[in-house]
């Protein structure tokens, strides 16, 4: 009795341990920061992100959602005036589908760009191609992806800058322990009219069961810019992030 009552527990445990092994078929995570200054500078600036992915038989998808919005009280003609200094919205999403090996993958991607204070007034992209898992292992992970696509954007002049483009990213992951990973993203698309780069580094360490610090940095570069507009957009942000699935 105390045998089969032993193989039974074991049984337990070992079934319990595999469930934990095995990998979610869905995960979301969001992530918030909040500034605010008083004094000589008053300013207040959000940031807000979700990213989810899916793991199916024979897809592989990845969503994100950014936000960024920052305003300052400045003095103008001797009146503090509220001034909107940062507003920017990005989503995209990619599909991957998994070949016989399921480390090859076909993939489609499409994204869309909303900010106020860029040469752009948007920029979308649709691209698809090629997407390989080239490695993954208890402590890191690497994919990429290549293909060609189509660019559309308008400047804040009213110029359409629609051209077909070359689309490359790459993603890694190291997970420095049980509690801290750091991530690499990376992506340019390269066109005709021009060529458009994102990157995030960040590190991120878990505070208590669902709930994470992160340290980030984002850059932002478009070659092709109006007189008087920064090619390249950074933005370091300390947030916190809540595991929701």
């Amino acid at each position: 009795m105390k045998k089969l009552l032993l193989a039974i527990a074991g049984t337990c445990v070992a079934a319990s341990a595999i469930a934990q092994d095995e990998p979610k078929p869905f995960t979301m995570d969001g992530e918030f920061g909040l500034i605010v200054t008083t004094g000589n500078t008053e300013t207040s600036s959000a940031t807000a992100g979700i990213t989810a992915q899916q793991e199916l038989e024979n897809w592989s998808n990845d969503y994100q959602i950014e936000g960024l919005y920052k305003q300052e009280t400045v003095i103008q003609d001797g009146e503090e005036v509220e001034r909107t200094s940062a507003q920017k919205f990005f989503a995209s999403a990619q599909g991957n589908y998994k070949l016989e090996n399921p480390d090859h993958r076909l993939f489609a991607f499409s994204s869309y760009e909303d900010d106020r204070f860029s040469n752009f007034a948007y920029q979308a992209t649709l691209a698809g191609g090629w997407s390989q898992k080239m490695w993954e292992t208890e402590k890191t992970a690497l994919e990429y992806s290549v293909g060609p696509g189509y660019s559309w954007a308008e400047t804040q002049a009213g110029v359409d800058n629609d051209s077909f483009i070359v689309r490359g990213s790459a993603a890694f992951k190291w997970f420095i322990s049980d509690t801290a990973k750091f991530t690499q993203t990376a992506s340019t698309e390269v066109g005709s009219e021009n060529t458009k780069s994102r990157a995030e580094s960040a590190l991120t360490a878990t505070i208590s069961g669902s709930l994470s610090m992160k340290v980030s940095l984002r850059l932002d570069h478009n070659s092709n810019v109006a007189e008087g507009v920064e090619k390249l957009d950074t933005e370091t942000a300390v947030t916190l992030v809540y595991n929701f699935f």
